[in-house]
């Protein structure tokens, strides 16, 4: 019962996480489910769905084929598909239903591929988690079958990794953190993977350094690092003060390369545990967003909010492709911070909050005395209040 969500809503899960990272990379994207899960996803979880061309589908499992285990339907179903849309590649999550059941999702990718000659991811999603593990397994697995080789890199490059509209919506704020980099001097090769280039995309193992703007990425920075030794820096850059610190960082880690720093891979550690007094100030969303603009605040106002992240911090893994990738836990959380799933726990810390910066569907469970600061997500109310988001990339 203590998971029970009464008042509050619940972040985007996994399987959703998989075709918001994926949307504008030219591939037909399949959930493995029984209808629902496809209309929550375009609804409420893709800001592009009405405005952009994709390949999302659902497999329209049965009852019965899920009783009696006809994955030969599944692969015969997306096999003809493909024949017929020709996509760049072909990518199968799993849902609750599939779990269950049982379903081996890579192996059947493994055959449609087989069949198909097209590659073929098999991300085992099963709606148990956030998006955070569904976007981020599914950009990992995408680079490894489609960035080229490394070795040569370019001169002052960079990547911006974890784009995805669940964080950042459709505002404006890829394309303002993109004019920043470039007006300090990086050349941004990609996006992953909002406001992307696909062709671009391919050459991002050329990059000299990486930027991460969301929990969604850091899978995919370890693997660069690990890959291609291409360092990276986890933060948003909100207000004067904390872009100078991503640019001085990102420089540091350009002209350092061989150098072995994780402290200064999320520039936000430390001082503000250093400084910390509670003053009661609490901001409630994903870890790395989170904390980036309590940094800001910080820096512009003084004051030291605490974090409050209701989603994974991008360190859950599954599968072979990342048996082999380690992350250090919490990411971005500090010692003073909190990571909470249950509104329950949530209400108790903020019982005696002056200020709350959360969703607006945060709000039932915020004190009645508290100063309540709208900052919507769209990766918890959806479309809702999609309208009231701010680029405080441009705005902060």
């Amino acid at each position: 019962m203590k998971q029970i969500q009464t008042f509050t809503s619940t972040y985007t899960a996994d399987v959703s996480g998989v075709p918001s990272a994926l949307y504008e990379l030219g591939g037909m994207i399949i959930m493995h489910d029984a209808s629902g899960c496809n209309s929550t996803y375009n609804t409420h979880d893709e800001p592009r769905w009405y405005d952009s061309k994709s390949m999302v589908y659902i497999t329209g499992l049965t009852e019965i084929e899920a009783i009696m285990g006809d994955d030969q339907k599944l692969v015969d179903d997306i096999v003809s598909a493909a024949k017929d849309l020709k996509p760049r590649f072909i990518a199968i999550a799993g849902t609750p239903i599939p779990m269950i059941t049982g379903c081996d999702i890579e192996a059947n990718a493994r055959v449609i591929e087989a069949e198909t000659g097209i590659p073929t991811l098999g991300i085992n999603t099963n709606g148990m988690h956030s998006y955070v593990e569904g976007a981020g397994e599914a950009l990992l697995q995408y680079a490894k079958r489609f960035v080229k080789d490394g070795t040569k890199k370019r001169e002052k490059s960079i990547n911006i990794i974890g784009a995805t509209p669940i964080d950042f919506s459709v505002n404006g704020q890829i394309e303002s953190i993109e004019k920043f980099l470039n007006k300090n001097g990086f050349d941004v090769i990609s996006n992953f993977a909002l406001n992307c280039d696909v062709n671009n995309i391919e050459n991002a193992g050329e990059a000299s350094v990486n930027l991460v703007i969301s929990s969604v990425g850091i899978k995919l920075a370890e693997y660069f690092k690990k890959q291609y030794k291409t360092p990276y820096v986890v933060g948003v850059p909100y207000g004067k003060k904390m872009k100078e610190m991503i640019i001085d960082t990102l420089n540091y880690k350009y002209h350092n390369v061989g150098e072995i720093n994780d402290e200064l891979d999320v520039i936000f550690s430390s001082d503000l545990s250093k400084n910390f007094k509670n003053e009661n100030i609490f901001i409630i969303g994903e870890s790395v967003t989170s904390k980036s603009l309590a940094k800001a605040i910080y820096y512009k106002y003084g004051h030291t909010p605490i974090v409050i992240s209701g989603v994974e911090l991008g360190n859950t893994y599954h599968g072979d492709i990342v048996k082999d990738l380690t992350v250090r836990n919490n990411v971005a959380l500090e010692k003073q911070d909190y990571f909470l799933e249950d509104e329950d726990e949530i209400a108790k810390v903020i019982k005696s909050a002056k200020i709350v910066i959360a969703d607006p569907l945060y709000k039932p469970i915020v004190p009645k005395d508290t100063i309540f600061v709208n900052h919507p997500h769209e990766g918890f109310s959806g479309r809702l209040f999609r309208k009231n988001i701010i680029n405080l990339i441009d705005n902060f």
